[in-house]
């Protein structure tokens, strides 16, 4: 297992409110990738929480990877919003979650908000993740195609969030990795102005640091109006 990860507060914010955690031992690799939303004084504060939280109680927990990983989501979750409740600059706070645990053949997978966890394997990508949002409920409704969810000026609101109530479910995904495979993480301010045919290509080859590069570089080309994270998990070949 190979990782790398980067964070940009992108062109038009003034803080990065994005975060990232990325470890591995060789054999195995954890990721995660956090959006922290509340405004200037919280948002950084819900996305660092969650991400400490999640590593914390996935790395000391017990049982299978998918209760570790339920685990750890519903005491991150505890914690910002306990957080969100105690301290009145952070009132309103919460975060998006992505999370990635790859052990040998397989990997598990989760999320709750939007940002993403993508699939590559040779020249296909595909989303492994379901958008807790407005627009892909109206997309899975058949109200929207992917074109217009893409562009749509609800795109931004999410139905699901880490620390804005007292529970809240993560969904749970298993992917089979092959070598070579890899995982892309990233938040909205990525996957918002890099289509997935454009994931793929930039970050589909070559070494993963320069492979982050490249997805920064391009969604700076594109303005980057919000915070930019990535990070690639790879099964080596």
């Amino acid at each position: 297992m190979d990782i790398w990860g980067i964070t940009d507060r992108g062109k038009v914010r003034r803080q990065n409110q994005d975060a990232f955690y990325q470890w591995t031992n060789g054999t195995m690799a954890l990721a995660v990738v956090c959006d922290g939303m509340g405004g200037a004084r919280s948002g950084n504060v819900a996305s660092a929480l969650a991400a400490q939280y999640f590593v914390q109680v996935l790395s000391t927990g017990k049982g299978s990877p998918e209760d570790r990983m339920t685990q750890a989501a519903a005491l991150a979750n505890s914690a910002v919003y306990r957080r969100a409740q105690q301290d009145i600059n952070c009132r309103g706070m919460g975060t998006t979650l992505v999370a990635a645990f790859a052990r040998g053949p397989e990997a598990h997978i989760l999320n709750i908000g939007d940002s993403r966890c993508y699939h590559l394997s040779g020249d296909r990508i595909w989303q492994v993740t379901r958008d807790h949002s407005l627009v892909a409920e109206w997309v899975a409704a058949g109200q929207l195609t992917e074109e217009e969810a893409r562009n749509h000026p609800n795109r931004n609101i999410i139905t699901r969030a880490l620390g804005t109530e007292e529970q809240v479910t993560g969904d749970l995904y298993r992917e089979a990795l092959e070598p070579g495979d890899r995982l892309l993480l990233c938040s909205d301010g990525l996957s918002n102005e890099v289509t997935d045919e454009e994931l793929a290509r930039l970050a589909g080859g070559g070494g993963l640091r320069d492979c982050c590069d490249r997805l920064l570089e391009r969604a700076l080309e594109r303005g980057a109006p919000d915070n930019v994270t990535a990070v690639i998990l790879a099964a080596d070949g």
